[in-house]
């Protein structure tokens, strides 16, 4: 009788999937059947949809620099040796790295075969006046503002890459101390635990935040802000799905021999939250739940590469930057040379590392990119009115390339149980 009744308790991922389709069709049925006017902008949209929206947005955002912080000190403290934790770091990195470049030179040839900006009739999109002030770091300043001058400020202002930095720091010495720093260690283990019981309790709004945000997003925009912007949306999906659905799967495959359609089975929930969301961050806590419970991954090693993934590990975001570089000078008249590419690849792959896992941040390091190649970055204008559906699309990209790695790394640690993910 108890296991009938726990059978037809509905999962908290049913409801943020029933919550994304609800929304979804109530924000278009808001946009082309209610008529425009106080009650449908300001009461509905920008009050009701966004207060709610953002409200739980902000509930996830409060606990991202704490739950990065312990997760870091706690994972770092749990590999315990220094050897093992370079180890897992060095590889971690490097297949962030590694990813993060294909995803751009993927991103490249998808904007090449379907050419996006040959053709755009200028006057047929709505531009807007955008902020084009970017600040010009070197990469010597680049390396030096990863470690903190004050770790408390870099918390204060969520500055990723430093609290990364000084968190692993913090977990090391309170492995290499031992019994002496017990005390210290077991308030981080049992603070970690306090955010990971916050974060379970503000999940289960969730739904109630997706179907707001999902709601507001298409009650704005439509279907018709969609179409002189088709090809270019067409050439970023392509090249999330490409990423996705056979680079990931294909690198799981050869270095686990795992099955790939069990593994986007099992993470699909995370995949559809995260693109509720359109945060990285957010599905931090999701992501390694479900990747021990799901994937019999160790939350030795997912505490440790997660939330790092979710700094450094931007694939989807970079395959944006790749294909509006080439829609942008298309859209211009600008030809881009070989050299120009290479630039593209190399500035796209370091701008994604320490990009904060916070909607639309793609835009920003966009203009990063485009200025590495002399593209107009008032260019950034013309794709800005159909970002926020692709960005919720990069991101679930981006968390399932965490997640990919994460197994592949707890695999060859050896603390990946297969049993757990042959699973049905």
């Amino acid at each position: 009788m108890a296991e009938n009744k726990k059978k037809k308790t509905m999962g908290l991922s049913t409801k943020i999937f029933i919550a994304l389709l609800a929304g979804a069709l109530l924000g278009v049925g808001i946009h082309y059947f209610l008529p425009e006017g106080y009650v449908r902008d300001t009461i509905i949209i920008e009050g009701v949809f966004y207060v709610v929206g953002q409200g739980f947005i902000r509930l996830m955002q409060m606990l991202v620099v704490p739950l990065v912080f312990c997760s870091l000190v706690c994972g770092s403290m749990a590999i315990g040796d220094t050897k093992t934790l370079g180890k897992v770091g060095i590889k971690t990195v490097l297949f962030y790295l590694f990813t993060t470049a294909l995803a751009v030179i993927i991103a490249l040839s998808v904007a090449y075969l379907i050419n996006p900006g040959i053709g755009l009739d200028m006057d047929a999109v709505q531009t807007t006046e955008i902020s084009t002030t970017a600040e010009s770091t070197s990469m010597v300043d680049t390396l030096l503002n990863i470690i903190p001058k004050n770790p408390i400020e870099s918390m204060a202002t969520g500055d990723m890459l430093p609290i990364i930095v000084f968190s692993l720091f913090v977990g090391i010495m309170l492995a290499k101390l031992g019994s002496k720093a017990s005390t210290v260690a077991n308030f981080f283990s049992e603070f970690n635990d306090v955010m990971m019981e916050m974060t379970m309790a503000i999940m289960k709004i969730a739904p109630i935040g997706v179907f707001c945000l999902i709601a507001r997003t298409f009650a704005n925009l439509g279907f018709s802000a969609f179409k002189p912007m088709i090809k270019y949306m067409g050439s970023v999906t392509f090249a999330l799905i490409i990423q996705c659905f056979v680079i990931y799967q294909i690198l799981l495959f050869v270095f686990t021999r795992l099955n790939p359609m069990k593994f986007i089975k099992k993470f699909a929930p995370v995949m559809g939250f995260a693109f509720s969301t359109a945060t990285s961050n957010a599905t931090i806590p999701m992501s390694i739940d479900t990747l021990h419970k799901k994937m019999g991954v160790s939350k030795q090693i997912s505490s440790f590469t997660i939330p790092l993934g979710a700094t450094v590990n931007m694939d989807g975001t970079s395959i944006m930057q790749g294909v509006a570089v080439v829609f942008i000078a298309q859209a211009y008249g600008i030809e881009l040379t070989p050299a120009n590419l290479a630039t593209v690849v190399v500035t796209a792959t370091l701008a994604s590392i320490g990009t904060a896992g916070v909607p639309s941040v793609g835009l920003v390091t966009l203009s990063m990119v485009l200025a590495s190649v002399g593209l107009p970055i008032e260019g950034i204008a013309l794709i800005m009115g159909i970002d926020r559906i692709l960005d919720m699309m990069r991101t679930a990209v981006n968390i399932t390339g965490d997640a990919v790695c994460t197994t592949i790394v707890a695999h060859q640690e050896k603390v990946l149980d297969r049993e757990v993910f042959n699973k049905e």
